[in-house]
């Protein structure tokens, strides 16, 4: 009788195990079967982007776009594969159309879209800022400030931003910097120096 009663007991921890990992493998396979439309390509573009892999990330952030032709994670990770290989004048196009996009379809209550247009302000200024066009830099950092200046407060926290090892590590540092340069007479102003320039970084989240 004890005999059969160990193996019932251990018959039944089995079954609850194995219903448990059933179960946790089921959630996963649904919550995959129900994402939206070229998320999973948008991650895939992400971890390229994080690997240095440009054209895989274009070819997957292209594949999403396909799934999804106004997937805004997607758009925002083919401009930071732009921007990573210095092509400025598509990464500009890429984000002015998410702009546009986002500016025309954006619900008040979304957060994360609010964020994403704040990132796309900021990271078309840095655009700018490597091209020398201070003031329109300016005006982007600014637009992205006031949409959602937490998407863009620091590295890591929502978009690609210049981390000047010395001069700014935000872009609410750079819009101070470039604003108070601004403010000087033009043969006085220091907008940039190459020393530290060279020491700019790119920070990205995880999470597109």
């Amino acid at each position: 009788m004890n005999v059969n009663a160990n193996v019932l007991k251990r018959f039944v921890i089995y079954m609850a195990i194995l219903t448990f990992v059933m179960f946790t493998i089921w959630a996963f396979v649904k919550s995959f079967m129900n994402r939206p439309p070229g998320d999973y390509e948008t991650e895939v573009c992400d971890i390229r982007l994080k690997d240095k892999l440009y054209e895989k990330a274009l070819k997957a952030a292209n594949d999403a776009l396909e799934k999804s032709p106004y997937h805004r994670g997607a758009v925002m990770c083919k401009a930071l594969v732009f921007i990573s290989q210095k092509n400025y004048l598509e990464a500009d196009n890429e984000l002015s159309n998410l702009i546009n996009f986002l500016e025309k379809n954006l619900e008040d209550d979304d957060k994360t879209g609010k964020g994403t247009l704040a990132a796309a302000y900021a990271n078309r200024g840095i655009i700018k800022d490597r091209n020398k066009k201070y003031k329109e830099a300016l005006k982007d950092y600014v637009k992205a400030l006031g949409i959602d200046h937490e998407a863009v407060a620091g590295p890591g926290l929502g978009t690609v931003i210049l981390n000047y090892k010395f001069k700014s590590s935000s872009v609410k540092e750079r819009a101070l910097y470039l604003n108070e340069q601004l403010q000087l007479p033009e043969d006085q102003r220091v907008l940039s120096i190459k020393e530290l320039d060279e020491g700019q970084v790119m920070h990205k989240p995880g999470k597109l």
